[in-house]
Protein backbone atom coordinates (compact mmCIF):
# COMPACT_ATOMS: atom_id res chain seq x y z
CA UNK A 1 0.00 0.00 0.00
CA UNK A 2 1.40 3.56 -1.51
CA UNK A 3 -0.69 5.57 1.36
CA UNK A 4 1.02 6.12 4.69
CA UNK A 5 -0.19 7.70 8.07
CA UNK A 6 -0.15 11.36 8.26
CA UNK A 7 -1.06 11.81 4.55
CA UNK A 8 -3.01 13.80 3.32
CA UNK A 9 -5.61 12.96 0.85
CA UNK A 10 -8.79 13.54 -1.56
CA UNK A 11 -11.85 11.04 -1.61
CA UNK A 12 -12.72 11.03 -4.94
CA UNK A 13 -15.65 8.21 -5.15
CA UNK A 14 -18.22 7.74 -2.43
CA UNK A 15 -20.85 9.83 0.00
CA UNK A 16 -18.02 11.79 0.96
CA UNK A 17 -16.30 12.66 -2.61
CA UNK A 18 -14.64 15.81 -2.76
CA UNK A 19 -13.63 15.93 1.39
CA UNK A 20 -10.00 16.73 1.86
CA UNK A 21 -8.50 15.00 5.20
CA UNK A 22 -5.89 13.47 6.97
CA UNK A 23 -5.42 9.49 6.76
CA UNK A 24 -5.51 8.58 10.87
CA UNK A 25 -5.12 5.03 10.40
CA UNK A 26 -4.00 2.26 7.74
CA UNK A 27 -5.37 -1.22 7.23
CA UNK A 28 -3.41 -2.81 4.49
CA UNK A 29 -4.70 -6.44 5.10
CA UNK A 30 -8.02 -4.94 4.00
CA UNK A 31 -6.31 -2.26 1.69
CA UNK A 32 -8.59 0.24 3.91
CA UNK A 33 -7.89 3.30 5.19
CA UNK A 34 -9.20 5.52 7.93
CA UNK A 35 -9.65 9.59 6.91
CA UNK A 36 -9.97 11.92 9.73
CA UNK A 37 -13.80 13.36 9.82
CA UNK A 38 -14.58 11.83 6.81
CA UNK A 39 -17.17 8.60 6.29
CA UNK A 40 -18.88 9.24 9.87
CA UNK A 41 -21.14 6.14 11.03
CA UNK A 42 -22.97 6.38 14.49
CA UNK A 43 -21.89 3.93 16.80
CA UNK A 44 -23.42 2.57 20.32
CA UNK A 45 -20.85 2.46 23.07
CA UNK A 46 -21.81 0.63 25.89
CA UNK A 47 -21.07 1.99 29.67
CA UNK A 48 -17.47 0.88 30.98
CA UNK A 49 -17.45 2.31 34.28
CA UNK A 50 -18.85 5.57 35.71
CA UNK A 51 -17.04 8.04 34.30
CA UNK A 52 -17.51 6.57 30.83
CA UNK A 53 -20.43 8.68 29.20
CA UNK A 54 -21.37 5.22 26.96
CA UNK A 55 -24.18 6.14 24.45
CA UNK A 56 -24.20 6.79 20.57
CA UNK A 57 -20.80 8.14 19.08
CA UNK A 58 -19.93 9.16 15.67
CA UNK A 59 -16.68 7.58 14.80
CA UNK A 60 -14.64 7.22 11.11
CA UNK A 61 -15.63 3.75 9.47
CA UNK A 62 -12.68 2.82 6.77
CA UNK A 63 -13.34 3.54 3.28
CA UNK A 64 -10.84 1.80 0.22
CA UNK A 65 -8.08 2.63 -0.61
CA UNK A 66 -8.45 3.07 -4.25
CA UNK A 67 -11.37 5.87 -3.24
CA UNK A 68 -8.93 8.21 -1.99
CA UNK A 69 -6.18 10.15 -3.81
CA UNK A 70 -2.98 11.72 -2.57
CA UNK A 71 -2.91 15.23 -2.21
CA UNK A 72 -0.09 17.63 -3.08
CA UNK A 73 0.58 21.06 -1.46
CA UNK A 74 -1.15 22.76 -4.38
CA UNK A 75 -4.41 20.79 -4.14
CA UNK A 76 -4.17 18.80 -6.95
CA UNK A 77 -4.15 14.86 -7.05
CA UNK A 78 -1.63 12.58 -8.33
CA UNK A 79 -0.79 8.78 -7.70
CA UNK A 80 2.27 7.64 -5.88
CA UNK A 81 5.04 5.67 -7.03
CA UNK A 82 8.43 4.49 -5.67
CA UNK A 83 11.64 4.82 -6.73
CA UNK A 84 15.71 4.02 -5.93
CA UNK A 85 18.21 7.28 -4.72
CA UNK A 86 21.44 6.60 -3.60
CA UNK A 87 20.01 3.20 -2.31
CA UNK A 88 16.92 4.32 -0.59
CA UNK A 89 13.19 3.49 -1.40
CA UNK A 90 11.41 6.85 -1.51
CA UNK A 91 7.88 7.99 -2.90
CA UNK A 92 7.42 10.38 -5.48
CA UNK A 93 4.42 12.26 -7.07
CA UNK A 94 3.85 10.88 -10.62
CA UNK A 95 2.03 14.04 -11.97
CA UNK A 96 5.05 16.58 -10.40
CA UNK A 97 8.33 13.98 -9.94
CA UNK A 98 8.95 15.27 -6.82
CA UNK A 99 9.68 13.39 -3.70
CA UNK A 100 7.38 13.22 -1.04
Amino acid sequence: MRLKKDDTVKIIAGKDKGVTGKIIKVDPEHNRVYVQSANMVSKTLKKRNQQDQGGIVKVEAPIDASNVAFLLRNGQTTKIGYRIEKGQKVRYAKKTGDKI
